[in-house]
């Protein structure tokens, strides 16, 4: 009725032992002899400079990487609002990777350049000044820290990452905040798509199709303060953003500008708004123009 095998339990751990074995090596041992491979290698990924490098080591002691996924997968929404999608290619540097399994907060893969430093000095000290809703911590102790040179030319070297002794010089004085900036500017740069994919907008009317409607100016002032006043101001006067007091802009060019964003200032685009949306923003602009 039985084999002698199941009334074995020596036989049977054995057995199952084997099981376990064979599934680790088919499913976690031989994909790598297929990726990470010359052939997935992307020109512009290149290793971390020093300081990038202390910034990486940073994030991981603080956890953000418990909060912050650094992979995107191939879904038109991802791609729609953190830009192009992962390539294996990309993480060859990494020791150990940072993909992540819960995103908190949003993905950081494609992080780089999308927003100025001063963006992100002010978001690393004070969360909730760029992101009201954020249920970030604050980091603003990461200033009063600075980075050991001594120790980062030291896992530079067990990385066996290129490094120079004016690099290496440069970290004096650099405090943990400088490196995380650094680093989280560093992703994603190495493709020749960083930023978040931009979306064309459709053919859109000349003249906000809002523009008269009340509600609409009210729901973008809150839109505004939501996503806008951290950059540009409560009175659209300025700071990390330029001025928006005096554009001398149509609605359809500020429409495209908020829905498509300027990658090269680091604006970043808002098309997952969606167009209505993104149209009483512009309402709420244009309403406040002197």
């Amino acid at each position: 009725m039985y084999g002698s095998w199941e009334i074995k339990p020596s036989v049977f751990l054995a057995l199952a032992a084997a099981a376990i074995l064979v599934g680790t090596v088919v499913t976690m041992v031989l994909p790598f002899a297929w990726i990470n491979t010359e052939a997935d290698r992307i020109e512009g990924v290149t290793p971390y400079t020093p300081l990038e490098l202390a910034g990486r080591d940073v994030y991981i002691r603080e956890g953000c990487n418990n909060c912050h996924t650094q992979t995107i997968r191939p879904l038109v929404a991802e791609v729609l609002r953190y830009g192009d999608y992962s390539r294996a290619g990309e993480f060859v540097h990494d020791r150990p990777h940072l993909w992540g399994s819960r995103r908190t907060g949003p993905d950081l893969a494609r992080i780089g350049g999308k927003y100025p430093d001063a963006w992100h000095y002010q978001h690393m000290a004070d969360p909730t000044s760029m992101v009201p809703r954020s249920n970030m911590p604050a980091y603003a102790f990461l200033n009063a820290r600075e980075v050991d040179p001594e120790l980062i030319r030291r896992k530079m070297g067990v990385l066996r990452f290129p490094y120079t002794v004016e690099q290496i010089s440069g970290l004096r004085g650099k405090t943990e905040m400088d490196a995380i900036v650094a680093y989280m500017q560093k992703l994603g740069t190495g493709m020749e798509q960083s930023v978040a994919a931009v979306v064309a907008a459709p053919a859109v009317a000349e003249e906000n199709p809002l523009a008269d409607d009340a509600q609409a100016l009210r729901e973008g002032a809150d839109l505004y303060r939501q996503h806008c006043v951290a950059c540009h101001g409560a009175q659209l006067q300025g700071g990390i953003g330029p001025s928006l007091n005096a554009l001398g802009m149509g609605d359809a060019d500020l429409f495209q500008v908020i829905f498509n964003g300027i990658v090269e200032y680091g604006m970043p685009a808002y098309a997952s708004l969606g167009q209505e949306r993104v149209w009483k923003m512009v309402g709420y602009i244009q309403s406040q123009q002197d």
